[in-house]
């Protein structure tokens, strides 16, 4: 099924405009589920209860407060808060290139795929292309669903990515956090910390050697229950070392390892050899299809 378009805009490249769609780039794969009442069975309604007049509200006696001492609050009305927004915009207009490495990822929020619109091929293709020669990545402000996001447009797989960003005030300060600077590192430790990196080390990154275990544990879980039968929870058992020398553990560490070998995980493999089960695939199948 071919991807569908989530809205539309335009590029402001210097004097040169470039239609373009958006896509939705990702999606998380978690397992969601339903509140249930355990004695019928079937779904709960939540409802908004004010303490102090004892009683139910419905939404149209709902307003949005804004917190500004304790319990203390200025009121808002939508029509107030709508008249705050960005101006509806569909432009997104470049305001500097810069290389990609001096971009800290702390500040990617959420990732869309870029496509031509119509009449926009040869220009996207001309960005596209020069921005992967030149090793740079644009940033710009585009107003998205009445809210203004700094995003960063970049070249990736022939084609143009946008990310959303945090804004700087957004993003705390990492210097309130302890690091770790009064300890000391004993002779040697770094050299054999290097040599562990090294052996863990591949070229490239291959997102596909990696699943998301438990997931898959709750849908085989789900069709077991479906079907009827009776489970009995047993998650992963992990044996926690604990480490009392450090220099030994990165010893015994390296002493495990096996240079020459770069295989996938032992259970991905498997499951690549084994074809599954009908009953067992189906959740999962629903589950992929939640998008």
């Amino acid at each position: 099924m071919p991807p569908h378009s989530i809205g539309s805009g335009t590029i402001s490249f210097g004097l040169v405009s470039i239609p373009i769609k958006l896509y939705t780039a990702a999606s998380s794969g978690g397992v969601t589920f339903n509140q249930l009442h355990a004695k019928c069975g079937n779904r709960i309604k939540q409802q908004t209860f004010c303490p102090v007049c004892n009683e139910v509200v419905d939404r149209a006696s709902l307003v949005k407060g804004y917190e500004f001492a304790k319990e203390q609050y200025v009121r808002f009305t939508d029509e107030e808060l709508k008249s705050l927004e960005g101006e509806a915009s569909k432009i997104i207009d470049i305001a500097e290139f810069v290389p990609l490495p001096q971009v800290d990822p702390i500040y990617f929020e959420k990732t869309y795929y870029l496509g031509p619109d119509k009449g926009g091929e040869k220009a996207y293709r001309l960005l596209a292309d020069a921005m992967a020669k030149t090793d740079r990545v644009a940033l710009a402000k585009f107003v998205m669903r009445g809210k203004e996001s700094l995003v960063l447009i970049r070249p990736a797989q022939s084609g143009l990515m946008l990310h959303t960003m945090y804004f700087a005030d957004e993003v705390r300060d990492f210097g309130e956090i302890d690091k770790g600077a009064s300890a000391k590192i004993k002779e040697g430790e770094l050299e054999l910390a290097l040599r562990l990196i090294d052996e863990l080390s591949n070229g490239e990154f291959k997102p596909e050697q990696y699943e998301d275990e438990y997931r898959l544990r709750v849908l085989d879980m789900v069709n077991l229950k479906v079907e009827g039968k009776e489970v009995t929870a047993v998650g992963p058992q992990v044996q926690r070392a604990q480490v009392i020398d450090l220099m030994e553990a990165l010893k015994e560490s390296l002493a495990k390892r096996v240079p020459s070998e770069r295989k996938p995980p032992a259970k991905m493999a498997k499951r690549a050899e084994a074809a599954p089960a009908a009953p067992a695939a189906s959740a999962r199948k629903a589950q992929g299809g939640k998008k």
